[in-house]
Parts: C-alpha cells; sequence; structure tokens
C-alpha cells in the first residue's frame, strides 16, 4: 500500500523509494531495510497492479491519499454505550473528476472462491456512499483486486441509493454481531495488540521457551515457524508475512491426503455422533475443501480405518470431553513471545487432559529414534502440558502420538511429568528457539531446499541458483 502511495498520477513506472533496499517511513524517519523477500513480492504487485488498471482517458480516476469515513451520531449514548461510530474503508480509494464516481479496490492476495459476505460488502458500499471527504457520489464502485495475479472481482457496482438499500438489507444485522461479540481468540493477532498485558484470555507462561532475552520485538513463535527458520530464516519470514506461496509446493497429493485425513477426523470427532470410530469409512469420506487423486483418496481411506483401532472417543463421556484441533496460545512473559499450539485433539479421560497428535505416513517402517527431537510438537506439548494450566486432574494427564500407517496404527504414550522428558523437551524447543530469536535478518540460506520452497519465487537468493 506504501509503494502505490508513492505512485505518480501519470503512473509513470519508477521503483517507489520504500522499495530501493531501505525502508523510509512517511513520517521521514529512516526504518528497518526491507527484506528481499518483500521487496520482491512488492516490485511484483505494484506491477501487476499497474497492468490490471491502466489510466483511462475516457473515465479518468484519481486516487486519494485519504481514505473515507462514515460516522453515525447519536443523541444519546445508546445500549452498547456509545455515541458515536465510524467505519473507514482500508484500501485504494479512488474518484472521478467531478466527484460523482467512487471506486473502492481492495487488494487481496488472491482471489478466494466464495465472495465475501454481503454484510462485509454492504458495510464497504455504505461508506463510499455516505463517507466524507467530499460531496456524496451518484454511484460507487466495490472491486476486489488479487494481487498475485491482476484478477478482479466486482462486489457492488451501482448507484447511491443502490449502496444504502444494500447495506439495510445486510449491513445492521452483521455489525451488530460483530460489535456484540465479546469472544476472546488469542492467536497470532496477539503479537501486535496493544490490549495483551491486559488480556484475561491470554495465560502467561514466563520461561516456557528458556529464553531471557529483554528489549527483543514482541513476536509469535510456533513449531511450524521453527521447521521453516530451522531450513531457511526468508522461509520463515515470508510464510509470516503471508505472502502467497506455491500451491503445486505447499499443496501436493500426498500433503492434501494429511490434511484431508486430519480434516474427517476433527469434524467426526466433534461434530460426529460421540462415539468411537469404526472402519467403515465413507467411500466420499474427502471433505469437500479438497481434491485428490484417487490413490491418494484410496490411502486416506485405509488409514482412516488403521484410526479406529485407536480412536480416542472410547475414552469419553461427554462431548465437553473433546476439543478437535484447539489453540493452546500462551505469553512467555521472559522472552515477550507469544506461543502458538494447535494439537490435533485434546481429549478427557477420567477427568484428565490428553494432548493427541495424529500422523499419516505410507511406509510400514518405524524409525528408531527420540519422538521429541523427530517431531517437536511433541516437546513443545510437554512443556506446556507439564505448566499444568489446561486443567483438569494430572492422574492421567499425557501426551500421544498416533501413526496411522498402511500396515496398522502406532500409538505412543509420553509422561509430561516424568523430569527426563521435560529436560529433553527443553534441549529441543530451547535449540529450535536460540537462533530465530536473535535473528533481526533472516537471510536466506540458500541450497537444495530451494527446490521444494513455496516461497522461492520471491527470493534472490533462490533465483540465482535457477530454482525460483
Amino acid at each position: 500500500m506504501e509503494a502505490l502511495d508513492g505512485d505518480e498520477p501519470d503512473r509513470a513506472i519508477a521503483p517507489p523509494a520504500a522499495l530501493d533496499g531501505t525502508a523510509v517511513r512517511k513520517s521521514g524517519r529512516r526504518a528497518a531495510p526491507v527484506h528481499d523477500g518483500l521487496r520482491q513480492w512488492t516490485l511484483h504487485a505494484v506491477a501487476v497492479y499497474r497492468e490490471a488498471f491502466p489510466p483511462d482517458p475516457a473515465q479518468p480516476m484519481e486516487e486519494l491519499r485519504s481514505p473515507w469515513t462514515y460516522r453515525h451520531k447519536l443523541p444519546s449514548p445508546d445500549h452498547r454505550g456509545a455515541r458515536e461510530y465510524r467505519i473507514t474503508v482500508w484500501g485504494r480509494c479512488l474518484r472521478s473528476a467531478d466527484g460523482t464516481v467512487r471506486e473502492l479496490r481492495l487488494p487481496v492476495n488472491r482471489l478466494k472462491v466464495a465472495a465475501p459476505n454481503e454484510g462485509y460488502i454492504s458495510a464497504a458500499a455504505l461508506v463510499l456512499a455516505e463517507g466524507a471527504p467530499g460531496p456524496p457520489p451518484e454511484h460507487v464502485r466495490v472491486l476486489e483486486f488479487a494481487l498475485l495475479d491482476g484478477r478482479v472481482r466486482t462486489l457492488f457496482d451501482g448507484t447511491r441509493g443502490e449502496a444504502l438499500d444494500l447495506y439495510r438489507t445486510h449491513g445492521p444485522d452483521a455489525l451488530a454481531a460483530l460489535l456484540d461479540n465479546h469472544e476472546y481468540r488469542p492467536g497470532a493477532a496477539c503479537e501486535r495488540c496493544a490490549y495483551l498485558p491486559a488480556c484475561p484470555a491470554l495465560r502467561k507462561a514466563p520461561g516456557l521457551l528458556g529464553v531471557d532475552s529483554p528489549g527483543r520485538p514482541k513476536r509469535t513463535w510456533s513449531v511450524t515457524n521453527a521447521r521453516n527458520y530451522r531450513v531457511c530464516p526468508a522461509r520463515d519470514h515470508l510464510r509470516r508475512l503471508h505472502i502467497p506461496a506455491e500451491d503445486a509446493v505447499e499443496r501436493g497429493p500426498a500433503a492434501e491426503r494429511g490434511r484431508a485425513v486430519h480434516a474427517y477426523l476433527a469434524e467426526r470427532h466433534g461434530l460426529g455422533p460421540l462415539r468411537p470410530c469404526t472402519a467403515e469409512v465413507p467411500v466420499q469420506w474427502v471433505p469437500g475443501s479438497f481434491t485428490l487423486p484417487d490413490q491418494e483418496r484410496e490411502l486416506g481411506e485405509l488409514l482412516l480405518r488403521r484410526h479406529a483401532e485407536v480412536c480416542p472417543l472410547r475414552c469419553v463421556q461427554d462431548r465437553s470431553d473433546v476439543r478437535p484441533e484447539p489453540r493452546v496460545v500462551r505469553h512467555d512473559t521472559a522472552a515477550d513471545v507469544v506461543v502458538i499450539a494447535a494439537p490435533d485433539l485434546l481429549y478427557r479421560d477420567s477427568g484428565s487432559w490428553v494432548w493427541r497428535e495424529t500422523k499419516t505416513s505410507m511406509s510400514d517402517r518405524r524409525k528408531r529414534g527420540v519422538l521429541l527431537e523427530e517431531y517437536p510438537q511433541l516437546a513443545l506439548a510437554v512443556l506446556l502440558m507439564s505448566h499444568a494450566d489446561l486443567g483438569g486432574s494430572p492422574a492421567r494427564a499425557r501426551i500421544e502420538l498416533e501413526v496411522l500407517r498402511p500396515g496398522g496404527a502406532d500409538l505412543a504414550t509420553i509422561d509430561p511429568f516424568a523430569p527426563a522428558v521435560r529436560a529433553t523437551a527443553e534441549e529441543v524447543v530451547g535449540s529450535l528457539v536460540a537462533d530465530w530469536h536473535r535473528d533481526d535478518d533472516y537471510a536466506a540460506a540458500p541450497g537444495e531446499a530451494c527446490l521444494q520452497c513455496e516461497v522461492a519465487r520471491w527470493c534472490s537468493a533462490a533465483a540465482r541458483k535457477g530454482t525460483a
């Protein structure tokens, strides 16, 4: 967005100042250097944007530097205690020279299959129709634009009156649901939340990661981040920035089969009948959001039949005893890191919580090694469970690793309270965190891994090796 803000009205193609390798904030203060991957992605996105929206002499539009804001003032406080509501649109704001047409271009990485919900669209249309600055327009357009490939989708295109009618139909209920929802959702957004120190839903776990470095920037960390960083710091950094990944690499058939199996089990355990899974797996078991080749679908069906041998629903008594794919989030205040874990399942066995991780494998050969090293998410689970803040009785609390193979299911049990297990977990997690925690540059580590890197397209180091 800052790069596009630097565009000249005639859209002369020149590298924005913020992309020359050094970031300069709008205040004039020099900021940290722009990471190479972010620079490559931004140059691509700016070029695609210019190509998708060339100047139209017949209907010239000018970009505004300030977004439109709609204000609604009340004579007295309402039931929420508010006297004024404001809605601001953030995107590329354009208007015709005479002010009769307003257009909002919402940049996204990719266009999703489904358009945004009508409540969201109607709120944007309302702001364009009624927002300041400027006199009300006669016509408004709301577009969604994919920075990756230049595709454009029209979300709304109509008169000012039609925009207001759309809002009256879909807007009030959608905004009320948003304003009246007081649910806390700890996660990646905690990193930039000003209310983090006072949040009642984010539990503190000082010393969880074994790092004590005051003054470091607040960040999030997960085992997935750790795996990416261990392969290449730049890879982890670009994934954290949500820069588009290469689907052919990230969503290969085997990876998709694993995700489909997990999605099926999460739905079966969370929404299906409260009884153990059986070997009778539906032929059409693949969740609707996945597309698998016949071979992967058949292998997934076989693995799901193997799961029936170790299904954890054998141990539960009530629906409240089962939490499929929950997020376990803790704030390590010593490292100032928000730690995020996502077990495949938490379930309660006789009042004690059990942490279950499920893996799929095409091989029946068992590896011989330390489980916590082979699966570092187990090491993090040990530290989180031994922190003893999940609730429940510690008597039967444990961590389970379920590995589904064509020939059967393996189930390993780990005691998170055993001193030797905890010591190993601390060593494993500490080795993953230490270098990352003090890194400010996230330099690329080009090598063989570039061939299977889903963000290599945006990496100059990978490009020089002929792998981009």
